[in-house]
């Protein structure tokens, strides 16, 4: 019996299928992907005491740190001290995947090239030019300060790190760019813009202007200052705004065509992606959802997947009050009675929101769990929500049989984007169609 699935892998020769050879991950819970996995797995919280700037005066004081970044281990020195923090970690995760996908410099093709998403490129950066401004003067700015700020950079120092001569673009859409980056890259491999795209998200936020401008918007959770373990939690009922996180990661996307030529590890297949704007508030979600659920039924249809067949959703879930019971809404309308069967959970209970990154971020996490067989959970689901009255996978990771998976962004402005992901099993032909 041909199944669904084979129809669909069929219907779509191997230069038009998009897979992931490589993936590079910097984050709260380590700065490799197995490092990663195993905290989300472990449910472990990357959460802590802000100490990269000054919180008096501020309702927040916990955010998803890296603490222990070096960048010269990834560039060199005298780079890294020219570029933002949210460059250096699109530097460092980028480097990861090409030895990942195990591409040195002389296998990378002419037609290469990067594709990254980004909320705003560097507010630490523009806070330091600023308060220099203010102190001492314009001209005793950095004249590094305008290049560091230009959200362009983090691809264009990717290029430059690895000469990479090929398509270059990036994504601006606040916490949709990294899911946004992916999807596009998609459709630029399909059309031959680039043969190897390293495509993802970077966002280095935590500074005492990027603290006080979400502050001041009500936006960040003030209730567990002295817990920050407990402090992000999506869907529970005493969620009361999201944590700020920081982070960057990298995927290696090729066809699926010249993944086979070469020889190439695929961890999964990007089977759909799809976008679309609320049209409705600077930063309120639609209440009636009506902008998510068409970039998931967008997604569905491009890549096409019926809505009973996903397995597991990777949720946006910020934990901000009005952003979880919008995502468990979309969720119901697009997947109807299947949206209470399908497991639901938010990376971000974990790492906190890296905002332009999140999307790529969880990207890695959604293709780990289909590889494993892995849902990682919520985390701090402790009181439930009747406005949130799905499987939010509380508290501890859970195995499953996973083929297809949904991973979710939504970002300020209404920003909606979506990405359906196949896992791949080389031991066949059809690739993400084979059954569990």
């Amino acid at each position: 019996m041909t199944t669904q699935g084979e129809t669909r892998a069929s219907a779509r020769d191997a230069a038009q299928r998009i897979v992931v050879t490589g993936m590079g991950v910097i984050t709260s819970l380590g700065e490799t992907v197995p490092e990663f996995w195993d905290g989300l797995v472990e449910g472990r919280s990357g959460i802590r005491r802000i100490t990269l700037c000054n919180t008096e005066g501020y309702p927040c004081k916990v955010a998803g740190e890296i603490t222990e970044f070096d960048p010269r281990r990834y560039m060199d020195h005298k780079d890294a001290r020219r570029v933002s923090r949210a460059t250096q970690f699109a530097v460092a995760a980028a480097r990861c995947a090409l030895a990942d996908a195990g591409l040195a410099d002389a296998d990378l093709p002419e037609e290469a090239g990067v594709l990254l998403g980004t909320g705003n490129s560097s507010f630490p950066d523009l806070e330091a030019a600023a308060r220099t401004l203010l102190a001492k003067g314009g001209m005793k700015i950095s004249p590094f300060a305008m290049p560091a700020v230009l959200p362009n950079m983090s691809a264009s120092a990717v290029a430059m790190t690895f000469g990479l001569r090929g398509y270059n673009s990036t994504v601006s859409t606040a916490c949709a760019a990294g899911t946004q980056a992916l999807g596009e890259a998609i459709e630029v491999l399909r059309r031959g813009d680039a043969e190897v795209l390293l495509a993802g998200g970077t966002e280095a936020p935590i500074c005492e202007l990027g603290l006080a401008g979400f502050c001041v918007l009500r936006a960040l959770s003030t209730r567990f200052n002295d817990d920050p373990a407990r402090a992000s939690r999506p869907f529970d009922a005493r969620r009361d705004g999201f944590v700020s996180g920081e982070g960057g990661a990298v995927l290696v996307l090729e066809t699926l065509e010249r993944a086979r030529a070469r020889g190439a590890r695929v961890y999964a297949e990007l089977l759909g992606y799809g976008a679309t704007s609320d049209a409705y508030h600077i930063t309120a979600p639609d209440p009636e959802a009506r902008g998510a659920a068409q970039a998931m039924q967008r997604a569905l249809r491009r890549a096409g997947v019926a809505p009973g067949e996903v397995d597991y959703i990777n949720a946006h879930g910020t934990a901000t009050p009005q952003n979880d019971p919008f995502e468990t809404a979309a969720i119901k309308r697009v997947f109807g009675g299947d949206a209470w069967r399908i497991p639901v959970s938010s990376n971000k209970s974990m790492i906190g929101h890296c905002l332009g990154a999140a999307g790529a971020i969880e990207a890695v996490a959604t293709i780990c769990a289909l590889r494993d067989g892995v849902i990682p959970p919520t985390i701090n689901y402790e009181e439930p929500d009747p406005l949130c009255d799905l499987d939010y996978v509380p508290n501890e990771a859970r195995r499953a049989p996973l083929r297809i998976a949904m991973s979710n962004s939504f970002g300020f402005g209404g920003q909606n984007a979506s990405l359906v992901i196949g896992r791949y099993d080389d031991a066949t032909e059809d690739g993400a169609a084979a059954a569990p």
